[in-house]
This record gives structure tokens, C-alpha cells and sequence, in this order.
């Protein structure tokens, strides 16, 4: 699994650490193996992560249960189900949000994150970026533009931070991705 990751992602760390994402109720979509929701729990943040696939939610749950972790893992089709807790404070997906290649999936990404957002709610979404050299077909992840960002996230979302980084692994050369904090504009 390519897009597995043995420690939480730096980017999270850095972000909750330096921006004022406090403790609160959180969600992960598209959690894979489950390191950093269990990261954020242990952080004190109450957790639900869910991914579709059944195979990677009880990979999660076996590593939750050998640390101990208080994160609920659900099996849950973003795009399709609602996610039992919500609403929720924060939002964090590390690669669901570009893996969709039409813009009106990403739109209708935006505009579920944004309902599944209490009020001024937060989303930092991990997102491979279009700076990356080119890779050969199917190596890293799908590539976008930060005017694919922006595209998609209007009307919902007022970003508050987009900077470009790579992702946390253990690879020889990570992907670049842009690191995207938003908010969720009061009207939604």
C-alpha cells in the first residue's frame, strides 16, 4: 500500500502544533491504516476515522487496540454515507480529497466536509500538488494545481493556509503536496 505511513504525518503534527487547531471533536476521511487518527487521539482529540475499505479499518483497528487508542475506526462512504458523530471541529484527509479526478467529485468533497463542519470549523487537507516532477503512471499520488484546490473548495471553504511540502514517508524521494488549512465560511 503505497499510501501507508508507519509514524502520523509531519505536516499534521506541525499544523495542529503552530496553528490554533485545538482539542476538539475530529474526523478522518479516507484514514487507510489508521496512523494518524490514532495520532490525534493520543493527542487528546476525539476521533473518528473511517475509510471504505473493510480490509484497512480492521488493519486500523488492530493497531488502535495494540496502543491502546481510543479512535473509532467505521467502515463509511464519504461520498455516500453520512459519519456517525458529526458535526465535527476538524477535518483532516491525507489524500482523499486529490484522489478524485473530476472537479465537480472534489466539489461535492468540499461541500460534504463543509456539512459534516460545526460552525467555523476547520479542514487541513493533505493534497499531492502539480509541482511535483512527473512520475510514471500509477507511482505517487494524483497531482493538482492550486487552482484545482480553489476550484473545488469555493463557495465553502475560506482558505486560511496553503503551502507547499511533501509527504511524511519513509520514501527515498515523497511526493510534493500543498498543505491546505481552511474554514468553513459562515453561511455554509
Amino acid at each position: 500500500m503505497p499510501w501507508a505511513h508507519e509514524n502520523a504525518d509531519f505536516n499534521l503534527i506541525e499544523m495542529v502544533q503552530n496553528w490554533p487547531i485545538k482539542v476538539c471533536k475530529t474526523a478522518e476521511i479516507g484514514c487507510g491504516t489508521g496512523t494518524d487518527a490514532i495520532w490525534l487521539a493520543s493527542q487528546k482529540f476525539n476521533t473518528v476515522a473511517i475509510d471504505s475499505s473493510d480490509i484497512v479499518i480492521d488493519i486500523a483497528k488492530k493497531h488502535a487496540k495494540k496502543v491502546k487508542s481510543k479512535c473509532r475506526f467505521d467502515v463509511c462512504d464519504f461520498m455516500n454515507d453520512k459519519i456517525e458523530g458529526a458535526p465535527f471541529d476538524f477535518v483532516f484527509d491525507r489524500g482523499f480529497f486529490h484522489s478524485f479526478e473530476k472537479l465537480i467529485d472534489r466539489k461535492i468533497i468540499a461541500e460534504r466536509v463543509s456539512k459534516t463542519l460545526s460552525e467555523k470549523g476547520l479542514w487541513l487537507s493533505l493534497i499531492g500538488s502539480s509541482d511535483d516532477l512527473p512520475r510514471r503512471k500509477g507511482e505517487g499520488p494524483p497531482q493538482r494545481s492550486a487552482l484545482d484546490i480553489l476550484k473545488a473548495v469555493e463557495p465553502y471553504f475560506k482558505i486560511l493556509s496553503l503551502s507547499a511540502s511533501y509527504f511524511g514517508s519513509e520514501s527515498e524521494r515523497p511526493a510534493k503536496i500543498w498543505v491546505c488549512l481552511m474554514r468553513k465560511r459562515d453561511d455554509k
